[in-house]
């Protein structure tokens, strides 16, 4: 396997539909399609859960995180409840997306085939965490941006 490629399996009720892909050479996200069997409507404030048919092997030391299309979002309000969601390296079940229509005035269909979401690939620190002292904190805290903010410099 090249190093630039990671292994996609279609589920055999979603052979019809495309593999994910890139809508431009520069998309850093790959599109999610709908395994719709029927339309599916979801009403304003309503959550569904929307399967795509593809089951991934993640390379090691990665994460997919699934995010909301900016179309989808600002056209319909259409967004993903858990965003990012995430799809850790040793998950081998099919790829679903947890979508939420935010427009209060609207309901959204999904159709089978529809671009719902779309997928990055990114490396992940494995670093385990490590318990410590009160002073050792103390010192590193005085070298940062302290706490009891929302930023570190300040909001």
């Amino acid at each position: 396997m090249s190093t630039n490629k990671f292994l996609i399996l279609k589920t055999d009720d979603a052979k019809d539909l495309p593999l994910p892909s890139r809508a431009t050479p520069g998309s850093s996200g790959l599109d999610l399609y709908a395994k719709v069997t029927q339309p599916v409507t979801i009403y304003p404030g309503q959550i569904e859960i929307i399967y795509t048919g593809v089951k991934l092997i993640i390379p090691r030391f990665h994460e997919i995180q699934v995010r909301p299309r900016g179309g989808l979002a600002y056209n319909h309000g259409i967004s993903i409840v858990n965003s990012p969601g995430t799809v850790d390296e040793d998950y081998r079940g099919e790829i679903c997306v947890i979508l939420v229509n935010l427009n209060p005035n609207s309901p959204f269909v999904v159709n089978r085939g529809d671009r719902i979401a779309q997928m990055v690939l990114c490396p992940v620190s494995t670093q385990d965490p490590a318990e410590t002292s009160q002073d050792l904190f103390d010192a590193y805290t005085k070298t940062v941006g302290g706490e009891g903010r929302l930023g570190s410099t300040g909001i």
